[in-house]
């Protein structure tokens, strides 16, 4: 039976970080997650987190200016230092509440320009080298995520097989062996539509989780292509559900999805999933 995680970046988002961990152990989450949790104070995350017994799955690097729309530094080289300080300042915060992972985020790049891209890459792969052994005494592990290109344009990491090489190449050079994806059904849909394919299709989505399962540390889901609860759309996640069972994934699913009304009001994926 799958274990769900709430995102908390995405559900019951209005509320502080220490109350929305509340409310996902209330409405049955196995464990939680989140997207910047710097502005809440170490120990109230600590103390819902023993209240609860969730376990803190993961947390992002800084995303940069958000008024520039920023997504993420660290595969952009004339960032190198601001993104340095924001993995050590992750790790720092993941190491403090107990979070599993940090998910380093690599930015975007808004070129055509192959040599330009390569140098973005084997920037990242460096930046990855760093978080990883800075993260590695605190047992915490690093993720990096393909992010589709029509939700955010020039997003770095497209799909899923470019973050796999990327993985590939860092463990050939890196004694670390605290790296892996995080695979994020929805990203993952909307890139095979962006490439001509269906959007959402079971066995496209399936194809790519069997290329990438061996480096798979996490899996998200939502609703394709509205990014709603993951109920109906062009996903039967059910399916994907039993695919893991399978393969023996023993990971948790996080649900990083975008409520349409209240949180509790659309949990009947989750109850159905679990019952």
């Amino acid at each position: 039976m799958p274990r769900f995680s709430a995102n908390l970046g995405f559900l019951w988002s209005e509320l502080p970080l220490p109350d929305a961990i509340l409310a996902a152990h209330a409405a049955g989450f196995d464990a939680v997650e989140c997207h910047w949790p710097y502005d809440h104070a170490t120990d109230a995350v600590i103390a819902a987190l023993d209240q609860t017994g969730l376990p803190m799955l993961a947390l992002n690097t800084p995303r940069g200016d958000i008024n520039k729309d920023e997504f993420g530094l660290c595969a952009i080289p004339a960032r190198q230092d601001e993104a340095r300080q924001g993995i050590r300042d992750a790790i720092t915060y993941a190491s403090q509440i107990g979070a599993k992972a940090v998910h380093v985020m690599a930015g975007k790049v808004l070129s055509d320009n192959t040599l330009v891209n390569q140098e973005y890459r084997d920037h990242f792969i460096d930046m990855l080298a760093f978080a990883a052994q800075l993260a590695e005494p605190h047992g915490i592990e690093i993720w990096i995520e393909a992010i589709n290109p029509l939700d955010v344009p020039g997003y770095i990491l497209n799909t899923p097989r470019q973050a796999v090489d990327i993985l590939k190449s860092l463990s050939a050079s890196l004694s670390a062996s605290n790296i892996g994806l995080m695979f994020d059904c929805y990203h993952v849909g909307r890139m095979i539509n962006h490439m001509g394919g269906m959007e959402g299709n079971n066995s496209d989505i399936l194809a790519e989780l069997d290329f990438c399962l061996p480096w798979v540390k996490h899996i998200q889901i939502a609703a394709i292509p509205d990014r709603t609860e993951p109920d109906h759309g062009d996903v039967d996640y059910p399916q994907i559900y039993s695919w893991l069972d399978a393969h023996g994934y023993d990971g948790f699913i996080g649900a990083e999805y975008k409520p349409r009304h209240a949180v509790e009001d659309g949990l009947g994926w989750l109850h159905a999933a679990t019952s």
